[in-house]
């Protein structure tokens, strides 16, 4: 593994699920690492995944120019890893992933820095009925504007500890008689342990990853939505029926609950579960994957059992009665 002592790599959205296991890599690699975060007193869980003052957080936000200019200044290279699932206030799908990219971007070739990395999503289509599909193709164009020889990542649904996938269906489980399956479940999905991600961004920032691109992050396996949620439910070992919910009726019913402050499905999402969500042909075809990077993805069977444990009926302590 090369080793970076003294380069300086500025993470945008450092302190979120994705951003710590990236900082987690880079600085297993030696990179001094500023995590540039609109909180950076919340940002304090980074610090042991580094050496003392290896890490070091500063406030930023991708609305206010200024505040980017500063946390890209003396870097060697820049990621961004800053998006939404759902708009609130001021935080909108432009303001954060399509602005905010571009400004990103803009800071960084204006300050002479030769490295950017940007996450995107599988689905990013400036044609698709999902504000947040559009907004994450309007930032790849604005990137690739700006910084032509940008490095694009597009995971599918990432999975790992602190996710938001498993981990909210799990807790649903928990409450609920059933779980809901959006369009009946048929969408397909490829999910990405969020390590292989991490490792493909610190690969990125090494100048490992050829730049000009766009590379689609999946795991080894493709799953319906139904069967993630059959996983899920024998994971946990709560048995609970899977109710089948036309793409009519959850647009409905999101229509309500996107209202709440930290809704658990909106409009927009239910729209991007109308399309699947897997490693395109063309892709695979050019190498533009994990595999193509050299990264052997893991399966969903080596990582689930570690962090849904809690979710057993009695928890890590459950086990199954024998004789």
């Amino acid at each position: 593994m090369t080793t970076h002592s003294g380069k300086l790599v500025t993470v945008f959205g450092g302190s979120g699920f994705i951003g710590r296991h990236a900082i987690r890599a880079l600085a297993k690699r030696g990179w001094r690492i500023r995590a540039a975060v609109r909180r950076p007193d919340l940002a304090g869980h980074l610090q042991p995944l580094g050496t003392v003052g290896q890490i070091m957080p500063i406030q930023a936000n991708l609305r206010y120019r200024w505040s980017i200019d500063r946390a890209v200044e003396d870097a060697d290279a820049v990621v961004n890893l800053v998006g939404i699932l759902h708009e609130s206030g001021r935080q909108t799908f432009g303001a954060v992933q399509t602005f905010g990219a571009h400004a990103v971007a803009e800071a960084t070739r204006n300050a002479g820095i030769p490295t950017l990395v940007h996450q995107s999503a599988i689905g990013a289509d400036p044609r698709s009925d999902s504000a947040y599909a559009r907004s994450k193709a309007e930032a790849e164009a604005a990137v690739f504007e700006t910084m032509p020889g940008a490095v694009v990542l597009r995971p599918s649904i990432v999975f790992g500890p602190e996710d938001r996938f498993f981990n909210r269906f799990a807790d649903m489980a928990q409450m609920m008689p059933f779980l809901p399956l959006v369009g009946g479940g048929a969408t397909k999905l490829q999910p990405v342990f969020v390590g292989d991600v991490a490792e493909a961004i610190a690969r990125a920032v090494e100048g490992q990853v050829p730049g000009g691109k766009v590379y689609e992050l999946g795991g080894p396996e493709v799953k319906s939505f139904r069967e993630c949620m059959e996983l899920l439910l024998a994971e946990i070992e709560r048995p609970r029926p899977l109710l089948p919910l036309p793409f009519s009726l959850a647009r409905a019913l999101a229509s309500v609950m996107q209202r709440l402050p930290n809704p658990m499905l909106t409009v927009d999402q239910v729209r991007l579960l109308a399309h699947d969500n897997i490693v395109s042909s063309a892709a695979l075809h050019e190498g533009r994957t994990l595999s193509g990077l050299g990264i052997q993805p893991t399966n969903l069977s080596a990582v689930l059992p570690s962090y849904l444990v809690r979710f057993k009926p009695h928890g890590q302590f459950d086990h199954k009665r024998t004789g």
